[in-house]
């Protein structure tokens, strides 16, 4: 599946505008071996880990919407580009949520557990499966994209 048909697939399951936005963040999900391209193994390992997985499968697959140099960790920019892109999503939920940048600069404290300005996938997972409570809230509105009736 080529970036074009993954786009027309994500405005089918939210708002264009939304779609749009958060377009890139989970293709990369899918696109695992970043090819730019994502074939059927790919899709279905997706498919597989987000209805069958344990929540840190999930979790560790959701790491890469949040890491979008692909570097293997989310600084402060790449949170402040998701939490940017995914605004309209948490607004429609909550219309009285903080501002993009309280909750960027939020979530980035509660996962960077040892302060040291990059937030490892082990970071993001022991946060999100904590009580953490920024850091639960975007990592559940990111696997609403991809599964229904959480």
């Amino acid at each position: 599946m080529k970036p074009k048909v993954f786009r027309e697939m994500m405005t089918k399951v939210m708002p264009k505008q939304d779609a749009r936005k958060m377009e890139k963040h989970v293709f990369r999900v899918y696109d695992a071996n970043n090819d730019g391209v994502v074939d059927f193994t790919e899709f279905m390992v997706i498919y597989h880990v987000m209805s069958e997985g344990t929540p840190e499968e999930v979790l560790r697959k959701i790491f890469r919407v949040f890491d979008v140099n692909s570097d293997g960790t989310i600084s402060m920019k790449e949170m402040n580009k998701l939490i940017k892109d995914m605004y309209g999503l948490l607004k429609t939920e909550d219309p009285n949520v903080a501002n993009k940048n309280t909750i960027a600069r939020t979530a980035f404290a509660e996962m960077d557990k040892n302060a040291d300005g990059q937030v490892t996938m082990d970071e993001f997972v022991s946060t999100c499966m904590g009580q953490a409570e920024i850091s639960q809230l975007l990592a559940l509105k990111v696997i609403e994209i991809f599964v229904e009736d959480i």
